[in-house]
């Protein structure tokens, strides 16, 4: 039996983005009601440009205080869990455009000298709005930290 492309099944890309949105959504909210004060979203900004000259941006998904600290999250959504969690998907080059974009945001703004962390936010929505899976938000806080340089006494000797 033939089906024609307009009977197969094929991934939304609108979906998708629109699932990625209700999450933040969501995870904003839920910042706010565990006493986060929201300052950012989808903070973008350049910071750089790649071998072939393009200009790299990056966005941070939401900017935060949780009390004094400065915190740059990072939002994962997902309709389910099943193969893996929404956080499993900040992989390295992600944390590193997000640093790099927090970096610049601490310069820009004057708050180099500040307390801050990187969080996750996960979040698993539930397939329809009337479904009986429940939404699932999880805070990650301090889900990874940035890499410094430290010179032991060895690095003096010559």
């Amino acid at each position: 039996m033939h089906t024609s492309p307009a009977n197969e099944s094929t991934p939304d890309p609108a979906a998708h983005l629109e699932l990625g949105r209700r999450g933040e959504a969501w995870a904003a909210a839920y910042l706010a009601q565990q006493g986060y004060e929201i300052v950012a979203a989808n903070f973008a900004l350049p910071v750089g440009r790649n071998l072939r000259g393009a200009i790299v941006k990056a966005e941070i998904d939401l900017i935060a205080y949780d009390g004094p600290i400065l915190c740059f999250i990072e939002v994962k959504t997902r309709a389910s869990d099943h193969f893996a969690p929404p956080q499993a998907n900040v992989d390295r080059r992600k944390r590193r455009q997000i640093a790099r974009a927090a970096r610049a945001y601490r310069r820009l703004f004057g708050r180099s000298d500040s307390l801050y962390r990187y969080d996750v936010v996960s979040v698993l929505l539930p397939p329809a709005p009337d479904s009986a899976t429940p939404l699932e938000i999880e805070i990650l806080k301090g889900f990874w930290k940035e890499k410094k340089k430290v010179m032991s006494e060895d690095s003096f000797r010559v």
